[in-house]
């Protein structure tokens, strides 16, 4: 377990890096000789991409604090240059900060540029939710954390068999600021059967889209990156991309052996941030933010072989026991 000042002096990183960003100041910012950064994928400068539009932060931000890895990761809200906007367009971003020997040796960011809408939808969530925060009783080991929250990923995609992925009755999924399971079913309406529905609803449970099998219209969830992990509050935070190949992919058998057609009708690529809540051995939140880009691109982050693997890879640093 990591000390509360450890914790606070990480996340106290993201500040520093925002702060340099706006005033587009690269000087201020201590970074190591050789530090990478990365924006949607490509390799920049710092002084390039976000920092020469950022103007405010946002009021949101869920962070994942790995103090044994020194890494920092976060989803939320800030804001861009826009000459509409007064205060600044409402922006989302993702954000990685590797810290070595207090300076910056790694800067990701993903940023949902040109999306109000989303950033807007998750600032009305208020405050993320309160279990992001907790500490679980018996915390798993890193590599328990990280199978746990891959075996999403793999019960999502079309593969061989199906996987088992462990979730709590009432876990909960929003998606760019979204929910995205247990949406309340308007009065004098019934959600779709699972049965007979030929896509999933976002009526229902977790537990219940997963089984659905209906998801399998995502052809391949590879580029699994793994990047921070949080023992003690049981958190796991991973980028990746979801490809849906269209064509003769969209047509599958569901869990139940009926055969659908659905899914997206022209390729298709998510790139996606995801955090996930791991309790007593079972997801109970997630939450994360995507966009689409082109089909078959990858993180700046892995080599080709890497980036087109469904293989999750613990790229942390931090052995995995």
């Amino acid at each position: 377990m990591t000390g509360s000042d450890d914790r606070e002096e990480l996340e106290a990183w993201i500040d520093r890096y925002l702060d340099a960003a706006i005033a587009n100041e690269p000087g201020r910012l201590p970074v190591t000789d050789d530090v990478r950064f990365t924006e949607n994928g490509q390799r920049l400068r710092i002084g390039e991409g976000l920092w020469r539009s950022l103007c405010g932060v946002g009021s949101y931000r869920l962070v994942v604090t790995d103090v044994p890895a020194g890494v920092i990761t976060m989803i939320g809200t800030v804001r861009e240059h826009s000459d509409e906007h007064e205060d600044g367009l409402p922006t989302t971003i993702a954000l990685r900060l590797a810290i070595e020997n207090d300076r910056v040796d790694e800067i990701e960011q993903m940023v949902l540029r040109r999306d109000a809408e989303t950033a807007e939808a998750i600032e009305e969530l208020g405050e993320p939710r309160e279990a992001f925060y907790t500490s679980v009783p018996q915390p798993m080991t890193r590599g328990e954390l990280i199978t746990t929250a891959n075996t999403y990923f793999s019960a999502l995609q079309r593969r061989g068999p199906d996987v088992t992925c462990p979730v709590t009755e009432d876990c909960h999924r929003i998606e760019n600021g979204e929910p995205t399971t247990n949406v309340p079913v308007p009065e004098g309406e019934t959600a779709p059967d699972p049965e007979e529905a030929t896509t999933y609803s976002y009526h229902w449970t977790t537990r219940q889209q997963l089984a659905s099998g209906l998801t399998k219209f995502v052809t391949r969830i590879r580029d699994r990156r793994f990047v921070s992990v949080d023992r003690e509050r049981g958190l796991v935070f991973a980028f990746g991309f979801f490809d849906h190949a269209a064509g003769e992919t969209r047509t599958f058998e569901t869990a139940d052996g009926r055969t659908v057609t659905t899914g997206p009708e022209q390729p298709w690529t998510w790139y996606i941030a995801e955090i996930f809540k791991v309790e007593d051995g079972k997801l109970s939140e997630i939450e994360a933010i995507m966009r689409e880009v082109p089909y078959g691109m990858t993180s700046g982050w892995s080599n080709r072989v890497e980036g087109i693997s469904d293989e999750p890879r613990n790229v942390t640093g931090v052995p995995e026991s």
